[in-house]
Protein backbone atom coordinates (compact mmCIF):
# COMPACT_ATOMS: atom_id res chain seq x y z
CA UNK A 1 0.00 0.00 0.00
CA UNK A 2 1.09 3.00 -0.83
CA UNK A 3 2.63 5.84 1.73
CA UNK A 4 1.11 9.05 1.19
CA UNK A 5 3.51 10.37 3.72
CA UNK A 6 6.25 9.23 1.68
CA UNK A 7 8.92 11.89 1.17
CA UNK A 8 9.81 12.91 -2.52
CA UNK A 9 13.43 13.20 -3.14
CA UNK A 10 15.01 16.59 -4.27
CA UNK A 11 18.04 15.02 -6.13
CA UNK A 12 18.94 10.79 -6.67
CA UNK A 13 22.60 9.67 -7.09
CA UNK A 14 23.75 6.63 -8.25
CA UNK A 15 26.85 5.26 -6.15
CA UNK A 16 29.47 2.27 -7.61
CA UNK A 17 30.48 0.53 -4.52
CA UNK A 18 32.77 -1.98 -6.52
CA UNK A 19 30.16 -3.60 -8.70
CA UNK A 20 26.92 -2.71 -6.84
CA UNK A 21 25.25 0.31 -7.81
CA UNK A 22 23.46 2.12 -4.20
CA UNK A 23 20.81 4.54 -4.51
CA UNK A 24 21.45 7.85 -2.45
CA UNK A 25 18.35 10.24 -2.28
CA UNK A 26 18.35 13.47 -1.07
CA UNK A 27 15.14 14.70 0.70
CA UNK A 28 14.47 18.11 2.10
CA UNK A 29 13.44 17.98 5.97
CA UNK A 30 12.09 21.84 6.89
CA UNK A 31 15.31 24.27 6.27
CA UNK A 32 17.76 21.36 6.11
CA UNK A 33 18.89 18.61 3.35
CA UNK A 34 18.62 14.51 4.59
CA UNK A 35 20.28 11.96 2.47
CA UNK A 36 18.61 8.60 2.44
CA UNK A 37 19.83 5.34 1.81
CA UNK A 38 16.94 2.72 -0.02
CA UNK A 39 17.87 -0.93 2.40
CA UNK A 40 15.87 -3.15 0.16
CA UNK A 41 18.62 -3.29 -2.91
CA UNK A 42 21.49 -3.63 -0.25
CA UNK A 43 19.46 -6.73 1.19
CA UNK A 44 19.26 -7.95 -2.68
CA UNK A 45 23.00 -7.00 -2.72
CA UNK A 46 24.12 -9.18 0.46
CA UNK A 47 21.81 -11.94 -0.58
CA UNK A 48 19.99 -11.61 2.70
CA UNK A 49 16.33 -11.84 2.78
CA UNK A 50 14.48 -8.58 3.04
CA UNK A 51 11.58 -9.33 5.14
CA UNK A 52 13.24 -10.36 8.70
CA UNK A 53 15.37 -7.03 8.18
CA UNK A 54 12.19 -5.28 7.58
CA UNK A 55 10.91 -6.87 11.17
CA UNK A 56 14.40 -6.10 12.71
CA UNK A 57 14.15 -2.67 11.39
CA UNK A 58 10.68 -1.69 12.83
CA UNK A 59 11.52 -3.61 16.35
CA UNK A 60 14.59 -0.91 16.92
CA UNK A 61 13.72 2.16 18.75
CA UNK A 62 16.79 3.94 17.00
CA UNK A 63 15.93 2.55 13.63
CA UNK A 64 12.36 2.51 13.67
CA UNK A 65 12.08 6.38 14.65
CA UNK A 66 13.91 7.52 12.01
CA UNK A 67 13.07 4.83 9.16
CA UNK A 68 10.91 6.43 6.20
CA UNK A 69 9.79 5.50 3.24
CA UNK A 70 10.89 7.47 0.00
CA UNK A 71 9.75 7.68 -3.74
CA UNK A 72 12.62 6.47 -5.78
CA UNK A 73 12.90 5.51 -9.04
CA UNK A 74 13.20 1.77 -9.07
CA UNK A 75 13.72 0.89 -12.85
CA UNK A 76 15.83 1.97 -15.63
CA UNK A 77 12.88 3.43 -17.83
CA UNK A 78 12.29 5.81 -14.93
CA UNK A 79 9.24 4.27 -13.24
CA UNK A 80 9.26 5.16 -9.46
CA UNK A 81 7.90 3.36 -6.48
CA UNK A 82 8.47 3.57 -2.62
CA UNK A 83 11.38 2.15 -0.14
CA UNK A 84 12.47 2.31 2.89
CA UNK A 85 15.18 3.98 3.87
CA UNK A 86 17.45 5.23 6.26
CA UNK A 87 19.60 8.02 7.44
CA UNK A 88 22.76 7.94 5.85
CA UNK A 89 24.06 8.64 9.39
CA UNK A 90 21.96 5.46 10.72
CA UNK A 91 23.08 3.33 8.30
CA UNK A 92 25.75 1.42 9.72
CA UNK A 93 23.42 0.98 12.93
CA UNK A 94 22.00 -1.36 10.31
CA UNK A 95 24.23 -3.24 8.94
CA UNK A 96 25.66 -3.75 11.93
CA UNK A 97 23.19 -5.77 12.94
CA UNK A 98 23.78 -8.32 10.19
CA UNK A 99 25.33 -10.99 11.59
CA UNK A 100 28.81 -11.67 9.15
CA UNK A 101 28.85 -15.20 10.83
CA UNK A 102 25.13 -16.12 9.87
CA UNK A 103 24.94 -15.24 6.61
CA UNK A 104 25.74 -17.50 3.52
CA UNK A 105 29.72 -17.74 3.37
CA UNK A 106 28.96 -17.00 -0.19
CA UNK A 107 28.14 -13.49 0.73
CA UNK A 108 30.44 -12.97 4.05
CA UNK A 109 33.18 -11.29 2.56
CA UNK A 110 30.85 -8.73 0.68
CA UNK A 111 28.98 -8.24 3.93
CA UNK A 112 31.91 -7.42 5.98
CA UNK A 113 33.49 -5.12 3.07
CA UNK A 114 30.07 -3.16 3.21
CA UNK A 115 30.48 -2.69 7.12
CA UNK A 116 34.22 -1.37 6.62
CA UNK A 117 33.86 0.83 3.94
CA UNK A 118 30.01 1.18 2.53
CA UNK A 119 29.29 4.16 4.61
CA UNK A 120 32.31 6.17 4.21
CA UNK A 121 31.89 5.56 -0.07
CA UNK A 122 27.89 7.08 0.56
CA UNK A 123 28.87 9.87 2.84
CA UNK A 124 31.74 11.38 0.52
CA UNK A 125 29.11 10.90 -2.31
CA UNK A 126 26.88 12.78 -0.76
CA UNK A 127 29.45 15.28 0.14
CA UNK A 128 30.92 15.83 -3.16
CA UNK A 129 34.24 14.28 -2.40
CA UNK A 130 33.90 11.27 -4.55
CA UNK A 131 31.48 8.41 -5.63
CA UNK A 132 33.23 5.67 -6.17
CA UNK A 133 34.76 2.93 -3.67
CA UNK A 134 37.11 2.30 -6.44
CA UNK A 135 37.81 5.45 -8.12
CA UNK A 136 39.26 5.04 -11.70
CA UNK A 137 41.29 8.17 -11.47
CA UNK A 138 43.17 7.08 -8.49
CA UNK A 139 43.57 3.52 -9.91
CA UNK A 140 45.46 5.55 -12.99
CA UNK A 141 47.74 7.45 -10.68
CA UNK A 142 48.56 4.48 -9.15
CA UNK A 143 49.65 2.61 -12.25
CA UNK A 144 51.54 5.89 -13.56
CA UNK A 145 53.08 5.82 -10.23
CA UNK A 146 54.38 2.44 -10.90
CA UNK A 147 55.66 3.10 -14.16
CA UNK A 148 58.06 5.16 -13.14
CA UNK A 149 59.19 3.06 -10.50
CA UNK A 150 59.28 0.41 -13.09
CA UNK A 151 61.50 2.80 -14.76
CA UNK A 152 63.72 3.60 -12.32
CA UNK A 153 64.34 0.01 -11.40
CA UNK A 154 65.08 -0.75 -14.87
CA UNK A 155 67.60 2.31 -15.44
CA UNK A 156 69.07 1.72 -11.92
CA UNK A 157 69.83 -2.12 -13.39
CA UNK A 158 71.13 -0.90 -16.42
CA UNK A 159 74.01 1.24 -14.97
CA UNK A 160 75.16 -1.54 -12.57
CA UNK A 161 74.88 -4.07 -15.99
CA UNK A 162 77.22 -0.81 -17.47
CA UNK A 163 79.52 -0.50 -15.07
CA UNK A 164 80.28 -4.46 -14.78
CA UNK A 165 81.04 -4.51 -19.00
CA UNK A 166 84.63 -4.57 -19.60
CA UNK A 167 84.91 -4.38 -23.49
CA UNK A 168 83.07 -1.69 -26.25
CA UNK A 169 81.96 -4.73 -27.84
CA UNK A 170 80.01 -6.55 -25.06
CA UNK A 171 78.61 -2.77 -24.02
CA UNK A 172 77.14 -2.13 -27.14
CA UNK A 173 75.65 -5.83 -27.41
CA UNK A 174 74.52 -5.66 -23.79
CA UNK A 175 72.98 -1.78 -23.95
CA UNK A 176 71.34 -3.41 -27.55
CA UNK A 177 69.73 -6.05 -26.03
CA UNK A 178 68.22 -3.80 -22.56
CA UNK A 179 67.09 -0.17 -24.26
CA UNK A 180 65.12 -3.09 -26.50
CA UNK A 181 64.28 -4.36 -23.51
CA UNK A 182 63.35 -1.06 -22.17
CA UNK A 183 61.47 0.20 -24.90
CA UNK A 184 59.08 -2.81 -25.37
CA UNK A 185 58.20 -2.70 -21.43
CA UNK A 186 57.80 1.11 -21.43
CA UNK A 187 55.60 1.17 -24.30
CA UNK A 188 53.53 -1.72 -22.69
CA UNK A 189 52.98 0.39 -19.65
CA UNK A 190 52.15 3.35 -21.91
CA UNK A 191 49.82 1.34 -23.63
CA UNK A 192 48.03 0.15 -20.49
CA UNK A 193 47.20 3.78 -19.05
CA UNK A 194 46.60 5.19 -22.84
CA UNK A 195 43.27 6.44 -22.97
CA UNK A 196 42.92 4.32 -26.23
CA UNK A 197 44.09 1.09 -24.85
CA UNK A 198 40.62 0.86 -22.84
CA UNK A 199 37.17 0.37 -24.30
CA UNK A 200 35.42 3.39 -24.85
CA UNK A 201 32.28 4.77 -22.67
CA UNK A 202 30.00 3.23 -24.78
CA UNK A 203 31.61 -0.22 -24.92
CA UNK A 204 31.81 0.05 -21.19
CA UNK A 205 28.28 0.34 -21.02
CA UNK A 206 27.24 -2.15 -23.38
CA UNK A 207 29.48 -4.25 -21.51
CA UNK A 208 27.39 -3.45 -18.16
CA UNK A 209 24.33 -4.25 -19.86
CA UNK A 210 25.47 -7.31 -21.00
CA UNK A 211 27.12 -8.66 -17.65
CA UNK A 212 23.40 -7.06 -16.09
CA UNK A 213 21.43 -9.41 -18.30
CA UNK A 214 23.73 -12.37 -17.48
CA UNK A 215 23.76 -11.99 -13.76
CA UNK A 216 19.81 -11.49 -13.83
CA UNK A 217 19.32 -14.56 -16.39
CA UNK A 218 21.81 -16.22 -13.89
CA UNK A 219 20.16 -15.09 -10.78
CA UNK A 220 16.64 -16.60 -11.57
CA UNK A 221 17.97 -20.01 -11.81
CA UNK A 222 20.38 -19.88 -9.11
CA UNK A 223 18.42 -17.76 -6.40
CA UNK A 224 21.03 -15.22 -5.59
CA UNK A 225 22.16 -11.58 -6.64
CA UNK A 226 24.73 -12.95 -9.15
CA UNK A 227 26.01 -9.69 -10.33
CA UNK A 228 29.47 -10.30 -8.50
CA UNK A 229 29.90 -13.58 -9.74
CA UNK A 230 29.87 -12.44 -13.09
CA UNK A 231 31.72 -9.40 -12.81
CA UNK A 232 34.33 -11.62 -11.05
CA UNK A 233 34.78 -14.27 -13.82
CA UNK A 234 34.71 -11.60 -16.25
CA UNK A 235 37.94 -9.51 -14.44
CA UNK A 236 39.43 -13.73 -13.72
CA UNK A 237 39.50 -13.95 -17.40
CA UNK A 238 40.32 -10.88 -18.68
CA UNK A 239 43.05 -9.83 -15.78
CA UNK A 240 41.39 -6.82 -15.18
CA UNK A 241 39.85 -4.94 -12.19
CA UNK A 242 37.02 -3.38 -13.75
CA UNK A 243 35.18 -3.42 -16.68
CA UNK A 244 36.16 -0.18 -17.86
CA UNK A 245 39.66 -1.02 -18.05
CA UNK A 246 39.40 -4.14 -20.31
CA UNK A 247 41.50 -3.20 -23.56
CA UNK A 248 40.03 -2.13 -26.67
CA UNK A 249 41.28 -5.27 -28.56
CA UNK A 250 39.37 -7.79 -26.09
CA UNK A 251 36.08 -6.05 -26.55
CA UNK A 252 34.49 -7.83 -29.08
CA UNK A 253 35.60 -11.35 -27.57
CA UNK A 254 34.51 -10.60 -24.69
CA UNK A 255 30.72 -9.52 -25.65
CA UNK A 256 30.75 -12.86 -27.80
CA UNK A 257 31.60 -14.47 -24.01
CA UNK A 258 28.63 -12.71 -22.10
CA UNK A 259 26.43 -13.66 -25.57
CA UNK A 260 27.43 -17.41 -25.54
CA UNK A 261 26.71 -17.34 -21.68
CA UNK A 262 23.44 -15.49 -22.33
CA UNK A 263 22.42 -17.89 -24.63
CA UNK A 264 22.99 -20.95 -22.73
CA UNK A 265 21.07 -19.51 -20.05
CA UNK A 266 18.00 -18.25 -22.20
CA UNK A 267 18.54 -19.85 -25.27
CA UNK A 268 18.14 -16.25 -26.62
CA UNK A 269 20.61 -13.47 -28.22
CA UNK A 270 21.16 -9.64 -26.82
Amino acid sequence: MADENALVPIEEKTVHFYDDEIKLVVVREGNKEQAYVPLRPICDFLGVTWSPQLRRVNRDPILAEVATSVTVTVTEAGQRGQMLCLPIDFLNGWLFGINATRVNPAVKERLLRYQRECYQVLAQAYTGNSVTAESPTMSALAQVREMGLAIVRMAEEQMEFERRLTTTETRLDQAAVVYGDLTKRVKTLEERLSPGAAVTEDQASRISQAVKAVAIALGKQTGRNEFGGVYGEMYRRYDITGYKMLPVAKFEACMAWLSEWYQNLTGETF
